[in-house]
């Protein structure tokens, strides 16, 4: 289902229990890769081909609520998981991307530092000349209680 990278981790124990300051961006940068992240590593994002991280703003309107539903309110729920309000478009490809395993999200549109991850539910090869990806309106999926 996804996971907080160290830095996320480490970001949310100095602002819960250090006395800093979170920090958290006012937008996240939703990205695609062909070699998982994990906690520690940045896996390998797509490049080239008119490839772009896809912009989304931390809103309640863009975000759903932990509460089942896709939820616009404040979170009250007891799942810990949340995904896109919105639907997610990725530009189309000007050239193979290749075999797209996980997704992130990330705090700049290029560079930055990855907060969250996830594998996709399947591994899907993009290759050029395909549809423009995308992720359906509660495709982007992620929990921080698992």
């Amino acid at each position: 289902m996804g996971a907080l990278t160290n830095y996320a981790e480490n970001k949310i124990i100095d602002a819960l229990l250090r006395a800093q300051a979170l920090g958290v961006p006012a937008t996240f940068y939703v990205a695609l890769f062909t070699v998982d992240p994990t906690d520690g590593s940045a896996g390998t994002e797509v490049s080239g081909g008119s490839y772009a991280r896809v912009a989304v703003a931390c809103s309640l309107a863009n975000w759903a609520g932990t509460q089942s539903g896709g939820s616009t309110t404040a979170s009250s729920g007891t799942s810990g998981t949340t995904s896109n309000n919105v639907v997610i478009t990725f530009p189309a490809p000007t050239a193979n991307w290749g075999v797209v395993g996980a997704w992130g999200l990330l705090d700049a549109s290029s560079s930055g530092n990855l907060w969250i991850y996830s594998a996709l539910a399947a591994p899907k090869t993009i290759n050029n000349g395909d549809a423009a990806p995308s992720f359906a309106i509660g495709a982007a999926t992620f929990q921080i209680d698992n």
